[in-house]
Order: C-alpha cells, then structure tokens, then sequence
C-alpha cells in the first residue's frame, strides 16, 4: 500500500532534478545542506535513501559512486543513463547492501514516512562505514502535525532530543542540528485545502518553466528572492518554531 501511494502520488513521483528550480523550498533545503557539509572530504560511495526524483547526491562534487533507492520505482528512471549512479527500488527497512560498505548516507523527509523507523535507522548504520557521516532532515515537534502532514504520507513529527536518541542507540554519534523551513514553510497547509488543484498546478509549472523561456527567467528570479528569504527564516528562527530540521550523524 505504501509503495502504491508513492507511485501514484505526482508530487513525489514525478519530481525530477528540476525541482531545484522552480521550487523555493528545495532549492532553500539543499542550498542548506550543500553549506553544511564539509567540501573537503571525498566520499567513495554514498546512498540517497527515499531519493525521489530530485536527489541532493546530484549536487554534491564529492561523492564517486551515488545510489538512488527509493520505494517507488518511477522516480529512479531518470538515474539511468550516467555512469557510476545506480538506482535501486527497495525498502528502506531491508538494504539491500553490505555492512560497513557505505560512507556517506542521505535521508531527506524520509524517516516520518516509515512506520518502523528504528528498523530503518538500524539498517543505515548496519550498511555505514566507520566514520561515514548520516545527514536526515525531519519535519519538527507534534504540535505542528496538521492535515497536511496525513496528506502526504507523515506518520509522526520529531522532537530534537527524539532524533538523536534513537541514532545514539545504533552507534551513531550526534555531530550537528540545523534548521531547514521555518515559520514560513506554514504556507504549505494551503495544499490540504485542495491538493487535486495544487498538484494539477505543479505540472503546469513545471511545463511552463521547461518551455517558455521567458517565463523561465522570471520564475528563477521569484524562486531565488523565496529561498533566500526561507533561509534567514531557517536561519534566524527559534529551534523551537523550526518546521523542518536537519541533522548530522557519524558512525563509531
């Protein structure tokens, strides 16, 4: 049933790499991520899990080997054509790779969508190397659970000291928290009010940026000025008003 959701719903199925572009909120969420991580250490191979269609592992020089797996499969057809990237549909509670083999593992908006979470955080550091670094980001603290959160698949919100208890259990040591969407990541609730309609206009975006030129450059322009803004937010708001938060684990 989880992987049928998946499937079916667009606005995970069909995202591609594009979703940098037109969307404030991921391009503010990987910009984040990219300054987070330490640009002088070189990964050999490293795992997008829950990847969707737009993972940050395409945007980030410093890995070799990049694996896509994600539980549904439409999304990771787009990983095909490259060398060294390597898509793989599967469960994230059943990796279907080596212990110690990884070095360095995403999980973006991943673990609330899992009903055995621990089982999941449990494999990721069975297949992590010693010293291979974890970065997850999670929607924040229960009280802010809405409608919006049961729409798109959200079993649970996180609270900060939570998260770093359950990844202490598995040998994962605690190295940074960050915030991702402030206050203003509020104004996604609208989508529960018609999601039909939201997703209908997603698509359309998408074709408008991807062929009218013009239109292009205007939008760039928007999504720029919003992520820019979304990042102070992020930046500058109590983590205790954090929407959506990241953290970074390193396997002992």
């Amino acid at each position: 049933m989880l992987k049928e959701f998946y499937d079916k719903h667009k606005n995970f199925s069909c995202r591609t790499a594009l979703e940098y572009n037109i969307s404030p909120g991921i391009k503010c969420k990987f910009d984040l991520i990219k300054a987070s991580l330490s640009h002088n250490r070189k990964f050999n191979h490293g795992i997008d899990l829950g990847s969707s269609g737009n993972s940050i592992l395409t945007h980030l020089d410093n890995v070799e080997i990049k694996s896509f797996f994600d539980i549904a499969s439409l999304p990771l057809t787009q990983y095909t054509n490259e060398n060294g990237w390597h898509p793989l549909c599967g469960d994230l509670i059943s990796l279907p790779y080596r212990n110690n083999s990884i070095e360095f593992i995403s999980a973006l908006d991943v673990l609330e969508h899992v009903k055995k979470d621990q089982l999941a955080i449990s494999e990721m550091s069975r297949v992590l190397k010693r010293n291979g670094l974890v970065i997850i980001t999670v929607p924040h603290r229960m009280k802010y659970y809405t409608y919006q959160d049961k729409l798109i698949g959200h079993r649970r919100r996180y609270e900060i000291e939570e998260i770093i208890h359950l990844f202490r259990k598995f040998n994962l040591k605690h190295l940074k928290t960050f915030g991702i969407y402030g206050q203003l990541m509020r104004i996604s609730d609208i989508q529960s009010t018609n999601p039909s309609k939201v997703e209908k206009n997603i698509s359309t975006l998408r074709c408008r940026y991807e062929n009218n030129y013009i239109f292009g450059k205007i939008w760039d322009l928007i999504v720029n000025i919003l992520s820019n803004l979304m990042k102070i937010d992020a930046k500058y708001q109590s983590l205790k008003k954090i929407m959506n938060i990241a953290f970074i684990f390193k396997k002992i």
